[in-house]
């Protein structure tokens, strides 16, 4: 039976109305609940953004001028961009009540001197916690009795390995429960000592308040939005006051200049906006990535800093054995989690005879002095899973990897009795009835408690020679486990006189090992110029260990390569961003390690799983969570959730979050080219003899044509093929930046030329100049917009060819049917007069072309002269794994801008 540690006599708890005192002076067991914002309040804050104030702007303007039908687009875009904002912002202040739901919605107290079944949120101090093997932890508690207690923390720490918790601790955070944490084995009697706000859970929900920040795309649209704003009016009054000098009509040329701002506007660019990311989030879906806040689908593609934990993310977040040592042969055994299947190597071969022998007989006694359990698949092709502690499982796991059946082991020699793991013992034994009716002792625990001559009757070299391996595989980042046996002729009384003379068998050696891909998503990451950095809340030695088979570190890396919680708590860390693996941190370490990165410039990514990520993960640009075995505060705290907890998945985001800014910076290089055309046609027209270039409804329409259904088509242009052998764009360049503007400039230089070319062509040769004017001008840009595809001829994206042969059709519309001639003064073109547009078309298509091409080799060898987190770095293949070294000399540059056109 197993023994109890007793504090003293048990407390009978409050009584009921002691409770309803307490409830009603604590309050009810709840966290960080925020005030509702009033939804007027929400809409007038996405109002207020400078972009939504230009387009309402615009509204006014079109319905000044009669044009209903443009005011009706550009309110519903309005109305469109501003209810999925509002959407995302209440789905992401969700994750303050995923803290609520976390906790049991039962908990099992002391109350009127039994034991009641209340809600966990009625949970008050004073309370007296009955806590049992599956039960997580209500409120913050302090053991008073405690038998064969093993925790589960994870979801706090980070720390993938169970802790033993016991009355009788040394350490005081042995002697205490979290909330939040979960029993896996054993049970205990706790007084609560801190719920809500107070517990440790609640300390980590204050710190998850709402993003403050807009992010990098709403800023460099913010910026935009202003810099339009003025441009545009200020044209289009310059246009106002030369049309009134070369002797328009004062109300001509007010309608006019009106028309021409809105036309200057590319009022679809929130729409484009909004089906590019749209589509990026249905990708990332199909990829297993869901995107809770569409904006983040944009930020993933600037990621410069990817910070990850390590247990579930870079690890399988499953205890396997990987090394076995006895006196004898050091073998290691392969599989997957759980899995029984695998097999025991010595040298890469099987063990011979005499080896198999001794393997056999460790794993025998580490599967008898055992409590867990396997349970297979539920599905085909699902993973095994396991019932108690991570690391008995793993042993049972190996032992079935070597032949060895946990239940016929049981059933051959069945359970006499045990000495439960304790935290002061650091060891478990249990005694077996053996066939010839003597018993067998089997004993496993911590190297320093089993390989002492109190234990064990073996010699000094033996027990040396055990130490030594002991702390190579301890070194190597491995926890290590040491097992002995013994026989005796009768049942030993009391039963910790078992142990004493046993065998020593040897030593098992368990990890979390990396998942299969880590190595290469990392490299992966490091080409496309985004610098990963390893924060756990394990052990130092298991981070380096993990960070040196992923290539985060060197071989040689020595543990002061690892920086420790303690060491930023000390503050002997000054400069949080130079290093790469960071262990025993807490939740609010975390969150100024990521801060510390921001503050630098870098555009961060975290990922996690467990409630003491979720800061971090708010407070990162884009916070990551596990789907399968993370907690509903990490999802609720993320703006993407990882539906298969691989980080490869991570990658394909960064890839899809690249796709959605090029096609955002190729519609800008459109939509801006065609509409400083319009106004630089309408500003040089004059001093060429044309008095009114374009009426005010022609404006419109070309409008209408170019930044509708084609503008939006632009928005589902498949990724470049280089997206992702490019570094990410510096965070604070602006979305005109790296030459964009320039070329805006270039290709509205040409399309005006050729569309002012085809109307002086006309009237000079009596044709109808204005309608060619206005074909030429709406054709010119239909050929910039075919010009500017990334893959020219793909069949990826077949709504963009459609939509401007659609606008090609409208245009036609505009000249050829009655109803629309009258509306926009327009004249019918015969084939000859055909020539100037189309030639115009061609001239747009050839521009694009051409330019791509010619700057292209200038946009590739161009260095950056700025390094907004660290120095890009490169794999470079070694021994054993893939590293992750500086490369000299460069930074994260630029991306070339052939990925915007």
């Amino acid at each position: 039976m197993n023994t109890v540690a007793r504090e003293h006599r048990t407390p009978a708890g409050p009584t009921s109305a002691e409770a309803a005192r307490l409830l009603a002076e604590y309050g009810p067991n709840e966290v960080a609940a925020q005030p509702r914002v009033p939804l007027w309040a929400r809409v007038a804050a996405q109002l207020r953004d400078p972009l939504i104030t230009v387009l309402l702007a615009a509204v006014v303007l079109t319905l000044a001028i009669g044009d209903r039908p443009d005011a009706v687009v550009i309110a519903l875009v309005v109305v469109v961009n501003t209810t999925v904002g509002v959407v995302q912002e209440v789905r992401a202040e969700e994750s303050v009540a995923a803290l609520s739901a976390l906790s049991t919605p039962r908990a099992r107290v002391m109350r009127d001197g039994g034991p009641r079944e209340v809600p966990s949120a009625a949970v008050v101090p004073h309370d007296v916690l009955v806590l049992g093997e599956g039960d997580v932890v209500a409120a913050d508690a302090r053991l008073t009795e405690s038998a064969g207690l093993l925790v589960d923390e994870s979801a706090l720490t980070g720390e993938s390995v169970p802790v033993d918790k016991a009355v009788s601790a040394a350490d005081p955070d042995g002697r205490t429960v979290r909330s939040g944490t979960v029993v896996l084995r054993g049970r205990a009697l706790a007084v609560v000592t801190a719920t809500g706000a107070d517990s440790a859970l609640g300390r980590i929900a204050a710190l998850m308040r709402p993003r403050p920040d807009p992010t990098p795309l709403q800023r460099r649209l913010a910026d935009l939005g202003r810099v339009l704003a003025v441009v545009a009016l200020s044209l289009c009054a310059a246009v106002f006051v030369l049309g009134l000098l070369q002797g328009q009509p004062a109300g001509r040329m007010g309608v006019t200049a009106i028309s021409l701002a809105v036309a200057a506007v590319p009022e679809s660019l929130p729409a484009v906006v909004t089906m590019a990311l749209a589509l990026g989030a249905r990708h990332m879906a199909s990829r297993h990535a869901l995107v809770r806040r569409l904006p983040a689908v944009e930020t993933l593609g600037s990621v410069t800093v990817l910070a990850t934990d390590k247990t579930g993310t870079l690890t399988e977040g499953r205890m396997v054995v990987e090394r076995l040592w006895t006196p004898g042969c050091t073998a290691s055994v392969d599989g997957h989690g759980y899995d029984p299947s695998g097999r025991l190597l010595v040298d890469g071969s099987p063990p011979g005879p005499a080896e198999a022998e001794e393997l056999r007989a460790l794993l025998t006694a580490t599967a008898l002095c055992n409590d867990a359990a396997l349970r297979p698949p539920t599905e085909a092709g699902g993973p095994w899973t396991a019932l108690g502690d991570p690391t008995e499982a793993a042993l049972l796991a190996a032992a079935a990897k070597a032949g060895l059946d946990p239940v016929d082991l049981g059933a051959a020699f069945p359970r006499i009795t045990e000495l439960p793991f304790d935290s002061v013992r650091k060891r478990m034994t249990t005694v077996h009835r053996t066939a010839g009716g003597g018993t067998l002792v089997c004993l496993k625990g911590a190297p320093e408690a089993v390989l002492t001559a109190a234990v064990l009757d073996e010699t000094e070299e033996v027990l040396e020679r055990a130490r030594a391996a002991s702390t190579r595989l301890a070194a190597e980042g491995f926890r290590v486990l040491a097992a002995a046996r013994g026989t005796r002729h009768g049942f030993p009384a009391p039963a910790a006189d078992a142990e004493h003379g046993l065998r020593l068998l040897g030593l098992a050696a368990l990890a979390d090992p990396p998942k299969s891909a880590a190595s290469a998503v990392l490299a992966d990451c490091v080409r496309a110029g985004i610098r990963p950095v390893l924060i756990t809340g394990d052990h130092p030695a298991t981070a380096r260990a993990l960070a040196v088979r992923v290539g985060l570190l060197e071989p040689d890396a020595r543990s002061a390569d690892v920086v420790r919680g303690a060491d930023l708590g000390s503050g002997t860390v000054t400069d949080l961003t130079r290093p790469t693996v960071f262990a025993r941190t807490d939740p609010g370490q975390k969150l100024e390690i990521v801060q510390a990165w921001r503050d630098r410039g870098a555009v961060t990514a975290m990922t996690g799983d467990g409630v003491n990520d979720g800061p971090a993960l708010r407070r990162a640009d884009i916070g990551v969570a596990m789907g399968r075995r993370g907690t509903e505060v990490a999802r609720q705290a993320a703006d993407l959730v990882l539906t298969d907890d691989s980080l490869a998945t991570v990658v394909g985001a960064v890839e899809e979050g690249r796709r959605v800014y090029d096609n955002i910076r190729r519609f800008l290089l459109y939509g801006l080219a065609g509409g400083a055309a319009e106004i630089l046609v309408m500003l040089a027209g004059p001093l060429f003899g044309l008095a009114l270039p374009l009426r005010a409804g022609q404006i419109l329409w070309i409008n209408l044509l170019t930044h509708g259904l084609t503008g939006v088509a632009m928005g589902a242009e498949p990724v470049s093929p280089g997206a992702m052998s490019r570094p990410p764009r510096p965070p604070e360049q602006h979305v005109l930046g790296s030459g964009l503007w320039q070329r805006v400039l270039l290709l509205g230089t040409v399309v005006t030329a050729v569309s002012l070319g085809a109307a002086l062509w006309a009237r000079s040769d009596g044709r109808p100049w204005q309608s060619i004017l206005f074909t030429a001008l709406l054709a010119a840009q239909l050929g910039v917009v075919l010009g500017l595809r990334e893959r020219l001829l793909t069949r990826a994206n077949p709504f963009l060819p459609a939509a401007v042969l659609a606008s090609a059709g409208l245009a036609a519309a505009a000249l050829y049917l009655p109803f629309l001639r009258s509306v926009l003064e327009t004249e019918p073109l015969s084939w000859g007069d055909l020539v100037g547009p189309v030639l115009a078309g061609l001239a747009g298509f050839v521009a694009a072309r051409t330019q791509r091409a010619v700057a292209r080799p200038r946009w590739t060898a161009r260095a950056s002269g700025r390094t907004p987190a660290r120095p890009a770095e490169r794999p470079v293949k070694r021994a054993g794994g893939t590293s992750l070294r500086p490369r000299a000399g460069t930074g994260m540059e630029p991306p070339p801008d052939d990925d915007a056109g």
